[in-house]
């Protein structure tokens, strides 16, 4: 369990929070540094990298239209960059138009240079700002029972392994379970269908370990503990196989988890809500708020 005492206030600044106090970010080599990069590329996406001082950005709808939901965001990237915008705050400002509050998480990269054990610390830092958004619930004006992950690519597999690994290892907190998840285009398996540029960036000199492999092979790891889940992704997704989405499924009906899976013809990957050239993909947006008003009250 995450001791309280390890826990750094909530304090704001320009609605940036950090996830640790300074000096005590966990897996961190002491005096290693990297400068953080962010550029905005030729298709309009803020790719963030080299992140060594993980953060929660935050989005509040208006309090007259707050329902108390939440939902803690990941970009994807590969374990790589983080696509910050289009998965990221575009995502947020979509979720307060329906009186959901939003959290973007910039997590850590894994990078052997500036941290020990570089596969534990995407999921330590999502555990973490899932573990301060819920003690920050009063602060927020959310429910602490509605609070949800959503991730896209590798970010939907940091979510799929934070749904499923809460409460799993010695940091195992069920402050830091997610209620739902929203999972678009994820990485899922790190088997015969990965994204091998995903396992690879996480594990590192570890990727051809058989046990890291199945551990972080999120299909495997679901129970009947997993929260519910909503899928979506595209059967012409060449980047990440949409078997990634189907394993996870089907995953969720054998352990009786609710479950929610939208697969459409077109749309390859990274689409966001970029959606207009894809004809029915176009929906995904509207069946997801459908879900989420059916779960949480979201409107």
């Amino acid at each position: 369990m995450l001791s309280a005492t390890l826990l750094p206030q909530l304090v704001l600044s320009q609605d940036i929070v950090k996830l640790w106090p300074d000096g005590a970010i966990p897996n961190a080599i002491a005096g290693a540094q990297l400068t953080e990069k962010s550029e905005t590329d030729a298709n309009g996406i803020l790719r963030i990298s080299n992140v060594s001082v993980p953060t929660l950005t935050v989005f509040l709808p208006p309090k007259e239209k707050a329902t108390g939901a939440a939902v803690m965001i990941c970009p994807g990237g590969g374990y790589g960059i983080l696509a910050a915008s289009h998965e990221g705050s575009d995502i947020a400002k979509w979720f307060n138009e329906m009186g959901v509050a939003a959290f973007v998480l910039k997590y850590r990269l894994p990078n052997p240079a500036i941290m020990t054990n570089q596969q534990e610390v995407p999921l330590l830092d999502a555990m973490q700002g899932m573990t301060l958004i819920r003690q920050g619930a009063s602060r927020y004006n959310i429910d602490p029972n509605k609070i949800g992950v959503m991730g896209f690519s590798a970010g939907g597999h940091l979510a799929s392994t934070l749904a499923t690994h809460y409460d799993k290892g010695p940091k195992a907190s069920d402050q830091a379970k997610p209620n739902f998840a929203i999972l678009l285009y994820p990485v899922v398996t790190f088997g015969e269908k990965a994204h091998a540029g995903s396992r690879n960036n996480l594990l590192g000199k570890l990727a051809s370990s058989p046990e890291l492999v199945a551990y972080y092979s999120n299909e495997l790891q679901v129970s009947s503990k997993t929260p519910p889940t909503f899928l979506v992704h595209a059967e012409d997704d060449k980047a990440v196989p949409v078997e990634n989405s189907i394993s996870f499924y089907l995953a969720c009906l054998k352990s009786g988890v609710p479950a929610e899976m939208h697969l459409y013809p077109t749309g390859g990957h990274g689409f966001g809500m970029r959606t207009a050239k894809f004809g029915s993909l176009n929906m995904w947006p509207e069946a997801c708020k459908a879900w989420l008003t059916t779960l949480t009250g979201a409107k």
